[in-house]
């Protein structure tokens, strides 16, 4: 078992603290922890409130909502039909929908998996508003939900820079239906959920009466209110809309050990970053994001919706795996943050060291461009021509917010400098008022910046 030498009772001891220091700081209600060894449960834990009318405590086996952890299963039902021959990964996606508009017609069924597509995202604030074409409180059967989808503008060419969209994973359900029969959700059901024995995991469903299922909170001006309510519609798409427990996703993470689902072969292709013909390379696979932990090879995707937040950390090379769950909006909690911490309790030496920086220049731009950005106030002169567009108003505004609700920038340490075929990659270690965050900048061969992402370390 990990645990870096500490008896069990010191690790559980340990992580009890993080979780409750976390949770106090973030302000979270509730939190279901799962930690696996080896595909084995370690520790399920559940800690504060399901349900705040009720006082009812989160136990292992309290139902949070998935978010987009839930693509990871969407993606596996896809590559389960690859291996049938049912689906070719680098199809266009016209062959599935031979009725999509002309401007799909490059657009693979790897391109949906890895987020590479170009498509728009129908989950913007203003598509899904009460003025916009997805409206959340709206019904939609799917055929019109489709319709809408291919009303949708390209926001790039396929493969031209990676945009996480939702609207990849809703088609990808779409597909299942289409070469199936069935379902997304009944496909995972019958292939995944019920052969695996996950007995609780299921679709969101406001109609059924399902036990032990947690509440949603979102922070508002310092409250805490019950989540937004939306349609069955957006409760039943693949882009992450499941219930499910620590429990189950125990049962999850050993089939993903021990083959029971897909071949190894068809596992790594999930778990390799996508390269695109330019050579560009995305450290995204097909509904997982690959990361590099300090050396120590780190799967892992997080999920928010409705009130919820969740996030899974899976330490290959390390036998070890992280779950967290919890029932507060990804705008004030960071589950991320929290499964890293406990990881680093049982697999000591993740959390990286800077290094010296020999490129202030870069650090300088990166220092700018932050603090633009939470003065709402971005410069888009310091980005590649051909980036700027992407940096639209509502984009811009989210990650203002997301900057302002840090507080100040403190400091930037080098954590890595890369040279890539397309430029450089940077990251650092961000000191906010709020705390820590990594941040990385790409560069183009210019100087100029051709992505940035701010996120837990």
């Amino acid at each position: 078992m990990p645990g870096g030498g500490q008896t069990q009772s010191a690790a559980d001891k340990a992580v009890d603290a993080v979780v409750r220091e976390e949770m106090q700081r973030q302000r979270i209600p509730g939190l279901a922890l799962g930690v696996y060894g080896e595909g084995k449960i370690i520790k399920p834990q559940g800690y504060g409130l399901a349900n705040l009318e009720w006082n009812a405590a989160v136990k292992p086996d309290t139902l949070f909502q998935s978010g987009s952890v839930g693509k990871q299963f969407v993606a596996t039902a896809v590559m389960m039909l690859v291996e049938e021959g049912k689906v070719r990964l680098d199809d266009p996606i016209q062959n599935y929908f031979p009725d999509a508009p002309e401007i799909w017609k490059n657009i693979t069924v790897r391109n949906l998996l890895t987020h590479t597509s170009g498509l728009g995202e129908y989950e913007s604030r203003e598509r899904t508003g009460p003025d916009g074409p997805f409206y959340l409180r709206l019904d939609f059967t799917e055929d019109e939900l489709y319709k809408k989808i291919k009303e949708l503008p390209l926001d790039a060419k396929p493969c031209q820079r990676w945009d996480y969209r939702n609207t990849n994973y809703v088609l990808l359900g779409f597909l299942i239906h289409r070469v199936t029969g069935k379902s997304y959700g009944d496909y995972l059901q019958d292939r995944i959920f019920k052969p695996l024995g996950m007995s609780s995991t299921r679709i969101i469903s406001d109609l059924n009466v399902i036990p032990n299922r947690a509440a949603g909170y979102e922070l508002v001006h310092g409250e805490l209110k019950n989540q937004e309510w939306v349609s069955p519609t957006f409760n039943s798409t693949a882009d992450g809309a499941l219930y499910f427990t620590v429990l189950d996703l125990q049962k999850w993470d050993a089939a993903l050990r021990a083959e029971k689902l897909i071949k190894q072969s068809s596992l790594e292709q999930m778990w390799t970053p996508m390269t695109c013909p330019d050579g560009k390379k995305h450290d995204y696979g097909f509904g997982w994001s690959i990361e590099d932990a300090n050396g120590h090879r780190l799967i892992e995707h997080g999920g928010a919706w409705q009130g919820f937040s969740t996030h899974i950390a899976r330490y290959v090379g390390d036998g070890l795996t992280v779950v967290v769950l919890t029932n507060l909006d990804a705008g004030h909690s960071d589950p991320r943050r929290i499964a890293h911490r406990v990881a680093s309790v049982y697999v000591p030496g993740l959390e990286r060291k800077a290094i010296v920086d020999t490129e202030p220049q870069v650090t300088a731009l990166l220092r700018a461009t932050l603090t633009a950005l939470a003065a709402s106030n971005l410069d888009l002169d310091s980005f590649a021509a051909e980036e700027r567009s992407a940096w639209t108003p509502e984009r811009t505004k989210g990650l203002s917010e997301r900057l302002k609700s840090l507080g100040a920038l403190k400091s930037l340490s080098l954590l890595e400098s890369k040279k890539e075929d397309s430029g450089r990659h940077c990251q650092y270690r961000a000191e906010f008022a709020q705390g820590p965050m990594l941040a990385e900048v790409w560069l183009n061969p210019e100087g100029k910046i051709t992505a940035l992402r701010v996120r837990s370390e």
